[in-house]
């Protein structure tokens, strides 16, 4: 579910190219993931890298992910924890 999840993230991504001639690369639906690299592919490489640190961090720090393409990452609670 964790690759499903990151492809699906990738295929949000929005790329262009900086006054500089360098390639900016971010994924709107998740705060902070971007990248910029020389090339269009090595955007997209750190692109991803920095999504995979992105959603392991926050799923150790207990974060809130977004749910993207229907695949949520976020634990489940329980339904008698909530009653509690």
């Amino acid at each position: 579910m964790l690759t499903e999840y990151l492809l699906a993230a990738l295929s949000l991504a929005h790329y262009e190219l900086t006054k500089n001639g360098r390639f900016f690369g971010s994924i709107p639906p998740c705060p902070g993931v971007w990248a910029e690299a020389a090339t269009l592919e090595g955007c997209r490489e750190e692109l991803r890298t920095a999504l995979e640190g992105w959603v392991l961090l926050g799923l150790q720090r207990g974060d809130a992910l977004p749910v993207i393409a229907g695949l949520d990452l976020n634990p489940k609670v329980a339904a008698h924890a909530e009653a509690e």
